[in-house]
C-alpha cells in the first residue's frame, strides 16, 4: 500500500494522489442545489404481501438528515404491493449508497465482503445508471443530481497515465471515498483508466454520463442541471473527444479493446457495436440538452451532420439479417474502385460455421464489428438493446431484432438472462483473442457469460417495441433464482446455469437491473426516461451503396 502523496492547487483544491489515480475535493454549497421530493407511486406485481413493518423497514430510506424517500410517503402505500424480492432488493440498494461529506453519491459495485474488494467497493459511471434510473423511479432524485455533479468534477481534473496527459473530456470510469488522514476530511479518487485492467480509457462512461443527465431531465422537468454552465462545457468537452477530425473515412468511433462493459481483451477493438450505439445515443441526448447559444450552435451543426452519417452506416453496413447473410456468402474479393461490391474486402470463407444456424427466417441484428477485411458476427446484447432504445435501428429493425431474441431464446436467455454476447470464443479462437484469459473462458464472464443486469435494458427494448411479454418471462426466470444466489454478477454455462466462478455477490446493478426492469413493466411511462423517438428527418432511404449491392 503506498502512501498518499498530495499536491494542493493554489485555491486549496487536491488535484493529485500519487499514483493511485485523480482527487476532487471542491466544496458542494456553491454547486449542489436543493432537489424537489417527488414521491412516485409503482405498481408491482403481487405474490406474497409483505407486512406493514416490513415494507417500513425495507423503503424508509433515510438521508443523513433524516429526510424520508418517496417510498415512505402514503401515496407509495397505498398503491402499491410488492413481490417479495422488490423489498429485499430495496434494502440492499440503500446499503449500496456511498456518502461524500454526508450527501449520497453514488452505489458501490458490489456488496459482497466474503471476497477482497479489489475495485468493487468503488462507483462505476456505468454501473451506476441502473441504480440511477431505479432511485429516479422511485422519487430519489437527490443521489442522481449529486452523482452527475461529482463525475463533473472529477473530468475536470488533469489526467495522467505515466506520462501521458488524457484528452480534458475524458470521464472517469470509477470514483472511490477515502478519509484523508492528512486533512482529516473525505476526498474523491478518481480512476481514468490508469488502474483498469489493461489500461485502457473508459469510452463509454462519457455517454452514459450525458443519457443519464437526459434521464434526470426528463424525469423531473428541471432544465437546470444541464443549463448549468459546468454541464454545458462538461459535454462539450465529451463530443470534442467524439467529434474531432481524424485519419477516419467512417462516422464511426474507432475504440480499443476493453474500453466498454467489456472491459477485457475480448476482440472488441475497432468499431464496437455497443460504443457506436451508445455513442448515437448521447449525440441524439445532447441535441436535447445543449443550450442554443454561439458554442453549442456550433455543436449542434457537427451533431446533426455526424448523426445523419452514423445512422446511414450504423442502419446498412452494421446490420445483419437472412439476405444480407447470403449477399456476403456470395461475395468476390480483391475488387477495386468505387464500383466495388465488397466495399470493406471481406472475406466470405470468414464466415463463421455457427451464424448459418443462428440466423432465423425472420429476424436481424446489428453485427459485433465492421472493419476492412473484418466483421464480427457476434451478437451482443447491450449494443442492439440501446440501438432499439435511441432509435438507431429503424423500426423494422427493431422488429427483427426481438423476432431474433424470441427465436433464439434458448441460446440467448437460456435460463438466466441475459447472455452478454454469443456466441463464446472457445480452443485456439480463445487463446488467439483473448490471450488466454483466464476469467473469460467460454461460457463466462464477458465470454458468453449471463449479466443479470442486462434484464433491464431487455424489458425498456421489450415495452418501446410492443412486446411485453417477453419481458415478463425474463423477470420470472430471474426471480426463480436471483435472489436465492445472493445477487450474483453474472451467471455461467451455456444456458447461464450456475453462479460465475468468480461472480461477486450482492452486485448491485444485478439488483437495480432488476427493480427497473420491474418497475418499468408495471409503468410504461418511465421509459420516457431512457428511450428516444425516431427522429423522421434521420431517416434517408434505406437504401444500400452500390458497393453493397449485389
Amino acid at each position: 500500500m503506498c502512501p498518499l502523496r498530495i499536491n494542493g492547487s493554489p485555491n486549496g483544491n487536491v488535484k493529485t494522489l500519487g499514483s493511485a489515480g485523480t482527487i476532487f475535493e471542491a466544496e458542494d454549497s456553491d454547486i449542489l442545489l436543493r432537489i424537489m421530493e417527488r414521491p412516485r407511486a409503482i405498481n408491482v406485481s403481487f405474490e406474497e404481501r409483505p407486512s406493514n413493518e416490513l415494507l417500513r423497514n425495507h423503503f424508509e430510506c433515510l438521508s443523513p438528515h433524516g429526510r424520508r424517500s418517496g417510498f415512505n410517503s402514503p401515496r407509495s402505500y397505498t398503491s402499491f404491493e410488492a413481490h417479495a424480492m422488490v423489498g429485499e432488493a430495496w434494502e440492499n440498494m440503500k446499503r449500496s449508497i456511498v456518502y461524500y461529506r454526508r450527501q449520497p453519491v453514488g452505489t458501490v459495485a458490489a456488496m459482497d465482503h466474503s471476497v477482497e474488494e479489489l475495485n468493487y467497493d468503488q462507483v462505476f459511471v456505468r454501473d451506476f445508471v441502473p441504480s440511477a434510473l431505479a432511485f429516479l423511479m422511485n422519487g430519489e432524485e437527490e443521489v442522481v443530481k449529486n452523482f452527475l455533479l461529482k463525475t463533473l468534477h472529477l473530468q475536470s481534473w488533469e489526467k495522467m497515465i505515466d506520462q501521458f496527459k488524457l484528452g480534458e473530456g475524458v470521464m472517469p470510469a470509477s470514483f472511490k471515498v477515502i478519509h484523508n488522514p492528512v486533512r482529516n476530511r473525505e476526498i474523491l479518487i478518481a480512476d481514468f483508466g490508469e488502474s483498469a485492467i489493461g489500461r485502457v480509457a473508459p469510452v463509454d462512461s462519457g455517454f452514459w454520463w450525458i443519457i443519464l443527465l437526459r434521464a434526470y431531465t426528463r424525469h423531473t422537468g428541471d432544465s437546470s442541471l444541464a443549463e448549468m454552465p459546468e454541464c454545458q462545457r462538461g459535454m462539450r468537452l465529451i463530443l470534442t473527444l467524439c467529434l474531432s477530425e481524424a485519419f477516419d473515412t467512417f462516422p464511426t468511433l474507432l475504440c480499443a479493446d476493453g474500453c466498454c462493459m467489456i472491459d477485457r481483451r475480448m476482440g472488441v477493438y475497432g468499431y464496437p457495436i455497443e460504443i457506436q450505439a451508445l455513442f448515437f445515443m448521447a449525440l441524439r441526448c445532447a441535441l436535447l440538452l445543449l443550450k442554443q447559444d454561439q458554442e453549442g450552435k456550433e455543436f449542434i451543426e457537427r451533431i446533426v451532420k455526424r448523426l445523419h452519417a452514423l445512422s446511414f452506416h450504423m442502419r446498412n453496413y452494421f446490420w445483419l439479417d437472412l439476405k444480407q447473410l447470403n449477399d456476403i456468402y456470395r461475395y468476390k474479393t480483391e475488387e477495386y474502385s468505387h464500383t466495388a461490391v465488397n466495399k470493406f474486402n471481406v472475406m466470405p470463407d470468414s464466415l463463421p460455421d455457427w451464424v448459418f444456424d443462428f440466423m432465423p427466417t425472420r429476424g436481424g441484428y446489428f453485427i459485433g464489428n465492421v472493419s476492412p477485411a473484418r466483421m464480427d458476427f457476434r451478437w451482443f446484447c447491450l449494443g442492439n438493446c440501446v440501438a432499439i432504445l435511441s432509435s438507431l435501428a429503424t423500426p423494422e429493425q427493431a422488429s427483427a431484432i426481438m423476432d431474433l431474441i424470441e427465436s433464439r431464446w434458448d441460446e440467448l436467455v437460456g435460463e438466466m438472462p441475459l447472455k452478454i454476447c454469443y456466441p463464446a470464443l472457445e480452443s485456439h479462437e480463445w487463446r488467439i483473442v483473448t490471450g488466454c484469459d483466464p476469467k473469460n473462458t467460454r461460457w463466462s464472464y464477458h465470454n458468453g457469460g449471463s449479466w443479470p443486469v442486462l434484464l433491464w435494458l431487455l424489458t425498456a427494448a421489450c415495452i418501446k417495441t410492443g412486446r411485453p411479454q417477453i419481458a415478463r418471462r425474463a423477470i420470472e426466470l430471474a426471480e426463480n433464482r436471483l435472489s436465492k444466489d445472493h445477487w450474483p454478477e453474472y451467471y455461467d454455462g451455456k444456458t447461464g446455469r450456475y453462479i460465475g466462478k468468480q461472480a461477486r455477490k450482492f452486485q448491485t446493478w444485478s439488483i437495480s437491473g432488476y427493480l427497473v426492469a420491474k418497475m418499468m413493466l408495471e409503468d410504461p411511462s418511465h421509459l420516457g426516461m431512457i428511450s428516444l423517438e425516431e427522429d423522421k428527418q434521420m431517416k434517408p432511404l434505406m437504401k444500400r451503396s452500390t458497393s453493397w449491392t449485389c
